[in-house]
């Protein structure tokens, strides 16, 4: 029998975040490196998939977090065999299946684990389950998939092998709609959050498409955006948003209230430290130069945070990924007033 104490409703409060680590180099041959990177997915082994749209090497990376390559998949192409031509956005179901949006087929490719193509579904259109550029994707509890529809300017819902169930949207910017919405997500209680790309915002559903809130507008202020595209939630109801045109990932609180932004403290990763020991002439004129800027994001597209609040920010330009922390501990929900932000924020 449980008691009172076992039953109580855990709430994770912001504490702080430090930056972990930096992950990647640039490569376009493959192997440990990255061209482009658009969009990351972790299964249920702790293996980290990092989608390339490079124009000549589109490709899945597999790596763990310590940074050891665990292969890749996907040549250039539109065809058959797992081939790529231009991923949006990657997600992976409960079975570890991997499945990617390709802007160029409007499809969606499935795969094993290891990269095996397993099927494709979808077709060009406006309508139902059909696709124009299919951008971002998450599965709920249930493998259902939300998909951001950029072409149509609409969101849509699909069981996991491709069967439609729902959609809401249309071009526009009231509330429900949207300009080429991009990177999506879903909170703890399966609500929807959608990054509005073309009207500076993101916007937050229910899990059958009705309207909640939504917070941002166009500019480079604080809780400005520039286009966003990517847009993640941890288990504390924190959100975290990539504001791509503005070369930083935003940080909001459940209720859509600015509170910090991550712009960059890359240092350099195991991959790029190996490269430079490799080539004498290299470090030397690395030693020389300034690297300043080479901490700072560029363009981001994506951000991710996994089940231990670890925040995988894809710095797309810059071809790596940089890796954050978020602080927090756990508190009785009732020890917080929900309704009143003032003191809400007091403790974050």
């Amino acid at each position: 029998m449980t008691t009172a104490e076992e039953t109580k409703q855990q709430v994770y409060i912001r504490v702080g975040h430090h930056y972990v680590k930096t992950i990647g180099c640039h490569g376009v041959l493959g192997g440990r490196s990255f061209e482009c990177p658009v969009d990351t997915a972790f299964n249920s082994k702790g293996l980290i998939y990092v989608a390339g749209r490079a124009e000549t090497t589109p490709r899945v990376t597999i790596i763990d977090i310590d940074e050891n390559f665990h292969g890749e998949f996907g040549t250039p192409g539109a065809g058959g065999d797992g081939q790529l031509r231009w991923p949006g956005g990657i997600c992976i179901d409960s079975d570890d299946r991997v499945y990617i949006t390709e802007q160029h087929t409007q499809k969606v490719n499935v795969y094993d684990e290891s990269g095996g193509l397993l099927e494709r579904w979808g077709r060009y259109g406006s309508e139902r389950g059909e696709f124009k550029e299919p951008t971002g994707i998450v599965f709920d509890a249930d493998d259902n998939m939300y998909l951001a529809d950029a072409g149509n300017h609409r969101v849509q819902k699909f069981t996991k092998d491709g069967r439609h169930i729902a959609m809401w949207g249309g071009k526009g910017s009231g509330e429900g709609e949207f300009i080429m919405p991009w990177g999506i997500a879903l909170d703890g209680e399966g609500n929807v959050y959608v990054s509005d790309w073309g009207n500076n915002r993101v916007q937050k559903f229910t899990a059958d498409g009705e309207f909640i809130m939504e917070f941002g507008e166009a500019g480079d202020g604080k809780g400005q955006f520039r286009r966003p595209s990517g847009v993640s939630v941890d288990r504390g109801g924190d959100i975290y948003v990539a504001d791509w045109g503005n070369d930083r990932v935003q940080v909001f609180d459940p209720k859509g209230v600015y509170q910090l932004k991550f712009t960059g403290d890359a240092s350099l990763s195991k991959w790029g430290l190996e490269i430079i020991l490799g080539s004498p002439d290299f470090a030397r004129e690395r030693h020389r130069a300034t690297l300043e800027p080479e901490r700072s994001l560029w363009r981001p597209n994506s951000v991710q945070v996994d089940s231990e609040d670890r925040i995988i920010i894809t710095d797309t330009s810059r071809h790596r990924l940089q890796i954050y922390q978020k602080e927090s501990v756990a508190v009785d929900a009732d020890w917080l007033d929900l309704e009143n932000p003032k003191r809400e924020l007091q403790f974050r």
